[in-house]
């Protein structure tokens, strides 16, 4: 969508400003993977501590259904993905892989909440 906004003042003096807006922006692996890397130094605190704080909420969920070995392999999978990321943020890893480990991280972790709270 494209505004245009003229505004004649005195002595004839016209102003015209073109708007251009976005109407929808669409969301896509591509368009995501832009941004995190456009803004990669802001996005890194606030993934950290988004990612952390599901990570642990999984676990705590993990550990209240008991110890069992399906339970040691869900904590396994918890953690072993969220210190993934967090490893691969320190190791300075190509934004491409860290952005994937990010939305692999917090894929499983909302899954393993889900399944422990049924």
């Amino acid at each position: 969508m494209i505004w245009l906004i003229k505004y004649e003042g005195l002595a004839g003096v016209t102003l015209s400003v073109n708007l251009k807006t976005k109407v929808m922006k669409t969301i896509s692996e591509k368009s995501l993977l832009a941004e995190f890397k456009e803004n990669y130094y802001a996005y890194v605190p606030l993934t950290i501590i988004l990612q952390s704080c599901i990570g642990s909420i999984a676990a705590m969920l993990i550990l209240a259904q008991g110890t069992s070995m399906l339970t040691f392999f869900e904590l396994l999978l918890c953690v072993s993905l969220c210190m993934g990321y967090n490893a691969a943020l320190l190791a300075q890893a190509p934004y491409k892989l860290s952005f994937r480990l990010l939305g692999i991280s917090l894929v499983v972790n909302i899954l393993l909440i889900f399944i422990n709270l049924l």
